[in-house]
């Protein structure tokens, strides 16, 4: 048995659920877009900032011969059902269970390990070297995939298998080693353009590559005021999204259990809104911590669950979302919190006009004036409304 297969038959007794072989040759066909990406403005800001380095593997690795990709398949539907206690949201698949980076992580550096007791010496041993990456490495995992014969990049950009449909891990190991490479996997999308079509910001340019910025999965994780036109669009989700796996084809009945760390728990991803306004951070870490959502600490999802409140339009939560207005401390909270109150509190518009009326009288950051401005004047026509 050839070393490759060796490490093919080691990874599924990991519980990696497809692996393949591609050449560090640089990544040329990224050039192009990865450089247009950048000029027109269109990066998140969370990519790897260097593009040579997403390029060229020899820029961060030395001799790099052959890219190792796996890819874990997760769950898309949770186990129990979701209680209809009171209004929830909702963390995108992609954060359901312990962070997806912990996961991978783990199997790539099992992996390696194993890699390294097939050394025929101790010289060789010793000469073999690694780089094992999840999605904060410097290379892009879905070129990295389609090249090792994991699947083909959707008009969404992501890595669609035959087997999981897009809704996979990535991660990746650079090597010195020199492997007999997998066939790149052709286009599979055709003519279809569902998943374009439904992206509700229109950040997909259907051509596998995106505006980032306009991806209402960059926009929940932003730190600032939600922009106006994405916090409508966002609904109930308070992490990411998955519009446009949801929408396309191949993802069509996939839901696969095959990693217990994966399995979601429904307080965790379909938490209860009106909890997290006030969540301590020792609350935060202990309800969210593990997911791959919180990455960016409470505030973005505190932020998010506002807008959601707003969007659901529970009216119920509105002293609580006064108290954010009124006592956070955070320039974006109590701005969010404004804007939430112009939503809901249209059914006693008299009542929140006073309160808000008193809010801008004390407020000094311009952004939260401009908020608590809107959202008087959406409730003054409200009431001019019933007046009438």
């Amino acid at each position: 048995m050839s070393l490759k297969q060796k490490i093919i038959e080691e990874s599924q007794r990991l519980g990696i659920d497809k692996i393949g072989f591609a050449s560090a040759e640089p990544f040329y066909e990224l050039e192009d877009s990865l450089n247009e990406q950048r000029e027109r403005g269109f990066n998140s800001g969370f990519e790897h900032q260097v593009v040579e380095e997403r390029i060229y593997p020899e820029k961060t690795f030395e001799n790099p011969q052959t890219i190792i990709s796996i890819a874990l398949a997760y769950p898309t539907k949770i186990s129990e059902p979701v209680p209809k206690d009171e209004k929830r949201g909702m963390f995108a698949r992609a954060s359901w269970g312990i962070d997806y980076h912990d996961i991978l992580r783990d199997r790539l550096n099992k992996l390696i390990a194993f890699i390294q007791t097939q050394a025929n010496n101790i010289e060789e041993k010793e000469h073999w070297r690694f780089a094992p990456q999840v999605d904060t490495g410097e290379l892009v995992d879905v070129a990295v995939a389609q090249r090792a014969g994991l699947g083909f990049i959707g008009r969404n950009g992501l890595l669609i298998t035959e087997e999981f449909g897009s809704f996979v891990y990535l991660g990746e190991i650079v090597t010195n080693i020199q492997f007999e490479v997998d066939e790149p996997v052709p286009f599979g999308c055709g003519d279809c353009t569902r998943c374009v079509t439904a992206c509700p910001t229109q950040a997909l340019l259907g051509n596998g590559s995106m505006n980032a910025k306009r991806c209402l999965s960059y926009q929940t994780q932003t730190k600032g005021m939600m922009p106006e036109e994405y916090r409508k669009k966002m609904r109930n989700v308070v992490y990411g999204c998955d519009i446009c796996q949801l929408v396309c084809p191949y993802n069509k009945g996939k839901d696969f259990h095959f990693h217990e760390e994966m399995e979601p728990e429904v307080d965790s991803v379909y938490p209860k809104l009106k909890p997290m306004l006030s969540m301590s951070n020792k609350e935060f870490k202990a309800n969210f911590g593990h997911l791959a959502g919180a990455w960016r600490g409470k505030k973005p999802l505190q932020r998010n669950a506002l807008i959601a409140l707003a969007n659901v339009g529970d009216r119920s939560a509105l002293p609580e979302i006064y108290t954010c207005a009124k006592e956070d401390v955070r320039p974006v909270i109590r701005g969010t919190a404004a804007w939430a109150i112009g939503k809901l509190g249209n059914k006693e518009a008299d009542k929140w006009l006073q309160l808000l009326t008193e809010l801008l009288a004390k407020e000094t950051e311009a952004e939260v004036i401009e908020e608590i401005q809107q959202a008087i004047v959406q409730l003054s026509k409200k009431e001019r409304r019933v007046t009438k």
